[in-house]
Parts: structure tokens; sequence; C-alpha cells
């Protein structure tokens, strides 16, 4: 895992199309409105002994990023997120009287919008509330994190979060160029994220995460490169660079960028190449995606192990949890079924006040489904699947069974970008960036005339 990414372009630009992204199988296109929530409380009053995550989406952002799709709510008004929380403890108290208490948790996260719109009360109120309702482990082998926008952060809100029990964090930055900062709504100096990391190192956070995106408006190779170094001179553990898609018909926000203004496809694939080769030569390993990891950090550990998993929280050691998510918007993983919230907080809020969980769609997965995500997931996670592996989780001839499957993946066969044989599909070391397009030939989901609701893979 620890070779050197191949990068070509060439390469990269015929195979560089749309796809899903693949933090769950069957994707989150394919759950089914639903109008009760019995299915969902039946999953989570059923007995496991599999370990808990806890997701939970707080939605308020002061700012709107303009490059943001993210379900948000951008408001001034505080009292919003007192009375956002007095609900979302109402669902905690729903969901907790269904789960068995013994259950350990082994992963929490505070996603968003921005979770640091909370006050430092807040926070401790939250964190409080959800250990009175769930076994919280209190050793360093759990990942309890949270989203910070630096520009959100008060004065001692990373000690309050260490003291809660958070040990990891991720700083959303996305690029340090003033011009790039400006065209997207979102100004904050280097020397204010340089403060941050350097507080976070100091108060003993575990793993520090940075995102950036590219494909930005006024972005150039030159100037990524430039953003690269200095965040390299920070040394995060991790580092998350996603890839912009513009799609101001399904976000709004979008609608404030100029076109014009954005990097040409080949300049993006540029910029894309440059964060490869300058990570590289830094030290940082490829996870996968758009993930990157230094060598002795857990995922990087877990990937060699061959212990890596993937979850609607993207790379993580801790696949083998039931995912509970609170909040409007937020997915629940339970067991082979997956929930969504309301995406609409009024909708969400009213369920609540009628006692009823917040379900809006659901999907149950076939057996078909789990043998395609065990497929997935492997490719994604560890570049290669074993057909003696599948064959005894399913009791199936496996390589008989995903013909037609493998079949499409002739052409990347052709181009050395994936190797099949009798015992196994792998990725090999060209193939790493075009890894999701192999996962593609084994989604029985995908329609060509779908791929317009995904991003490209670069």
């Amino acid at each position: 895992m620890s070779q050197h990414l191949t990068w070509d372009p060439l390469m990269i630009q015929r195979y560089n199309r749309a796809g899903p992204r693949y933090t769950s199988y069957p994707t989150a296109v394919e759950f089914t409105p639903v109008t009760s929530d019995a299915r969902e409380r039946s999953a989570l009053a059923a007995e496991s002994d599999k370990p808990l995550s806890l997701y939970f989406h707080i939605p308020f952002c002061r700012h709107v990023c303009y490059y943001c799709g993210c379900n948000k709510i951008v408001t001034k008004h505080k009292d919003r997120a007192e009375a956002y929380l007095a609900e979302l403890y109402r669902e905690i108290d729903l969901k907790a009287a269904l789960v068995n208490r013994s259950r350990p948790v082994e992963q929490l996260h505070l996603g968003g919008g921005t979770p640091t719109y909370l006050s430092d009360d807040q926070l401790q109120q939250l964190m409080m509330y959800v250990r009175q309702k769930f076994t919280l482990l209190d050793n360093e082998t759990c990942d309890y994190s949270i989203e910070i926008d630096p520009r959100e952060l008060g004065s001692d809100t990373l000690r309050t979060l260490r003291e809660l029990g958070f040990n990891r964090v991720s700083f959303g930055v996305q690029d340090l160029n003033e011009r790039v900062q400006i065209a997207v709504n979102r100004v904050q100096p280097e020397a204010m994220i340089d403060a941050v990391m350097r507080d976070a190192r100091r108060l003993g956070f575990r793993s520090i995460n940075i995102d950036l995106i590219y494909g930005l408006p006024h972005q150039t190779r030159s100037s990524f490169a430039d953003t690269l170094e200095r965040i390299i001179d920070m040394r995060p553990d991790r580092l998350s660079i996603f890839n912009y898609a513009h799609l101001p018909e399904r976000f709004m926000p979008q609608r404030r960028i100029n076109a014009e203004d954005l990097p040409d496809a080949p300049e993006k694939l540029a910029i894309f190449g440059t964060a490869i080769t300058t990570l590289d030569e830094a030290g940082y390993q490829y996870i996968g995606m758009d993930h990157f990891a230094l060598p002795d950090d857990e995922l990087a550990i877990a990937q060699q192990r061959g212990k890596l998993h993937r979850n609607f929280q993207g790379y993580t050691t801790h696949g083998n949890c039931d995912l509970i998510g609170f909040g409007v918007s937020s997915i629940s993983q339970i067991g082979s079924s997956f929930f969504q919230n309301q995406t609409d907080l009024n909708d969400w809020r009213q369920q609540l006040n009628s006692e009823r969980l917040p379900t809006m769609r659901e999907v149950s997965s076939t057996t078909d489904d789990l043998i395609r995500k065990s497929v997935i997931m492997s490719l994604l996670c560890h570049l290669t699947v074993r057909f003696a592996d599948l064959d005894r989780d399913f009791a199936i001839d496996s390589r008989s069974y995903l013909n037609d499957s493998i079949r499409q993946l002739n052409e990347m066969q052709q181009d050395g970008l994936v190797s099949v044989t009798n015992d196994d599909i792998t990725i090999t070391n060209a193939g790493r960036l075009m890894v999701r397009q192999a996962c593609m030939a084994f989604d029985a989901y995908r329609d060509n005339t779908e791929t317009l609701k995904f991003s490209k893979a670069i």
C-alpha cells in the first residue's frame, strides 16, 4: 500500500466519469420514501453485539460558503440552535430507549453545518445528555471527532472539546490563497489556521485532519501547490482533498460563483496531479478516493493490516459499528438497513413532536446487495477482493455469480488498471486513482442516465 502512485493524466481523463463515492451500498439515491418509522424502530431494538457509532448533524452556519452542497441553515440568530438542541434531545430519547444500553459507543462524530456554531456550554450540555443515554467509552482507542470551522472557534472551545472526550478534529480550510477565499466567501488567514493547529497539538488531540478543495475559482497549479506546501509545514495527520463539483442548478449558493473563474478541465486535473506528487514527496500515504494520511496514522496502519472500512463518514477504523444518526438529514446504518432522517427542518421537527422517529427514506439490503457491497468496499479499502472469501461468506460460486460485472472490467484490464485471476480481483498501482470506476462495474443499480446525480471522480 505504501508504493508510490502512478500519475497518468491521459488515462485518468479517459476514465474520469461521474459516479458514486460509495460511502454506502446501495447508495443514498436508492433509498425509498416511507411514511412509517416501524422498520427503523425494529432495527434499533434488535439484539446485537455490535458496538455503536453516533453521528450528530448540527446544520447551522453563520456565513454561507459559496461552494457548499451540505444540508445547512445559514443564520446569525443563535437562539435557533437552542431550539434545535431541544428537538435533538427528543430524538436522542426516542432512539436511546430502543437500543440496548450495554452496547458501547466506539465512535462519535459531530458534523454540519458548523458544529462549533454551538457555544461551549451547549456542547457540554449535548455531550452530557449523550452520556446519560449511551455508554461512551473513555479510552483512547475510541474515535470522538468533530468538524471545525476555524473562524467559529471560541478561545476555550478546543480545550472544552478535549475535556469532553474528543480526540480527533477536522479543520475546514479549503484553500489558503486569499483570492480564492474571497471568491468562495470563506476568508481565514493562514495565521489563524496555524494557531488552531498548534493549540490542538498542545491539547493532545490524537489526530488532526485538514480539508482542502481543488477546482475552486481562481485556483491554479501554482497557487494550490503553494497552499499545499504551507499546509504540509503544519503537518496534519490526515488530509482530505475534495473535488469541487459545480452544480449550481442543485446548490443555490454555487450560483454566486462565476463559472468563468473556475479552472478548466485540464488545469483542474493538473492541480490534482500536483497535489498527488507533492503529498507523496512529503511522506503522505494515499488511502483512497480523496484521503491521505501519514504512515503512522491509524488509517494508514489499518489499511496496511487489512482492517480499513468505509461508511458515511468516509474511511474509518470502526466499520464494525452500527451507525445511528441524529439531527436533520442524518443517515443511520443498522445491520443491513439504511435510514435517512427528514432533510427539511420543519418536517423533522413535526415527526419528533408526534413521538415518531423522523425517518424520511430507507432501504433494506438484499443478499445481492450484500455480496456487491462486500466487493465494492474491499476494492475501495484494500484494492483487492478474493473469490474464496466471497464463496465462504455467502455460500456462492462468486466467480460465476459476478461474471457479468467482471466482463465490464475488460477495458480496465487491457489498460493495466485491474488484474483478474481465478483467485481474485486486484486494482493495480496504475489503477488506484480509478478504483471508483472499477467499483461501478459491480453496482447493480448503475444506470448511465443516473450519473448526472454524481460528481466526476477527479
